[in-house]
């Protein structure tokens, strides 16, 4: 599978305008701090773009970030001015042709930004202990409608551990199936390639989670895929796919669901990005100067990590009051095609 995925992402498709189906390209509205950032990256580059999602969280000015199938480089570049010249952005691909093409504009970039601080590495991410990266060093970790492409996703999640710091992030998008994908169409060329046929069943993406020691993962945001193609519509049937972005900290003390210990935090605006309003992700939007009650694994996300000096922080971990309010385990993503059922 990986020499389809060479061949389909480094020869068959020469712009996104190529893609079958809506999953390797972003619908979702981009922040207006952003604009004038993507503006500055190369037309070609951003032309080459099969990205699922927006991968560029919150404060990360001076950060160690890794971008894992960063193909032609834009989300690389695009986080080279979030981190800024304090900061490092590496990008691993294992594509020639896109890397290539990536290093090509490696000083027009640096020309336009003002400073030099991306670098690109050839290698699979399955096999990240093989690249030489130093372990525990990198702050936040990104990757964009790729690790579906992967054959051995449990390895790659698990040496996504052993690269980020404690207190680290993996913010990414991907594509996941509301069932588990069929063998068949596991191996049919265009559905993997268009970033389908790899795609886990989201129960089974929470288990390799786990396993790989990100006890609680956080939906961030998500969207339905449309299969524009009619072949694939045929051979896809009822399986519902959908492009979505999670957001898994490195903190060993989080536990498998949310627990109640009575604690809440306050948001304290000083997050550039987001003055007034802070979104961990999809359940908690936090505003700024109100009290907002979080189960232990929020709490701990917040305090530590990154965004610990963002917040204040209430409460302990002496009581317990057991599950937190409105932690499920139903489908998370919103499906456009089915009726919510009014039923109780």
């Amino acid at each position: 599978m990986h020499d389809i995925v060479k061949d389909y992402y480094g020869k068959e498709l020469q712009s996104s305008l190529d893609l079958k189906t809506t999953a390797c390209c972003d619908p979702s509205a981009v922040p207006d701090y952003l604009k004038p950032l993507l503006a500055n990256i190369h037309p070609e580059v951003l032309s080459r773009y099969y990205g699922c999602g927006l991968v560029a969280p919150e404060k990360l000015k001076g950060c160690r970030v890794l971008d894992l199938g960063c193909g032609t480089g834009r989300d690389v570049y695009l986080l080279s001015q979030l981190v800024g010249p304090e900061g490092e952005v590496i990008g691993i691909d294992m594509t020639e042709e896109q890397l290539h093409l990536a290093e090509s504009y490696m000083d027009y970039h640096a020309e336009k930004f003002g400073y030099r601080n991306v670098s690109f590495v050839r290698g699979l991410i399955e096999r990240l202990d093989e690249i030489g990266l130093a372990l525990n060093s990198f702050d936040v970790i990104i990757s964009n409608c790729v690790i579906n492409l992967t054959l051995d996703k449990q390895a790659v999640l698990s040496g996504i551990t052993k690269l980020l710091k404690n207190g680290g992030e993996f913010y990414f998008s991907d594509v996941y199936a509301d069932r588990r994908v069929p063998h068949i169409l596991q191996h049919d060329p265009v559905l993997y390639g268009e970033c389908l046929g790899g795609a886990l069943y989201w129960n089974d993406f929470r288990r390799v989670a786990q396993k790989a020691g990100f006890m609680d993962p956080r939906l961030v945001s998500d969207h339905s895929i449309t299969v524009t193609d009619p072949v694939l519509k045929r051979k896809i049937g009822p399986i519902r796919f959908f492009s979505a972005t999670y957001r898994l900290f490195n903190i060993n003390e989080l536990e498998d669901a949310c627990e109640n210990h009575g604690q809440a935090v306050i948001f304290k605006g000083s997050i550039d990005t987001s003055p007034d309003i802070f979104v961990l992700d999809k359940h908690h939007s936090i505003e700024r100067n109100k009290i907002f009650p979080v189960c232990g694994n929020t709490y701990r996300m917040l305090r530590d990590s990154r965004f610990s000096e963002d917040f204040e922080f209430l409460g302990t971990f002496d009581n317990h009051f057991g599950i937190f309010e409105g932690c499920g385990s139903d489908l998370p993503f919103n499906d456009a095609s089915v009726k919510e059922n009014s039923c109780c």
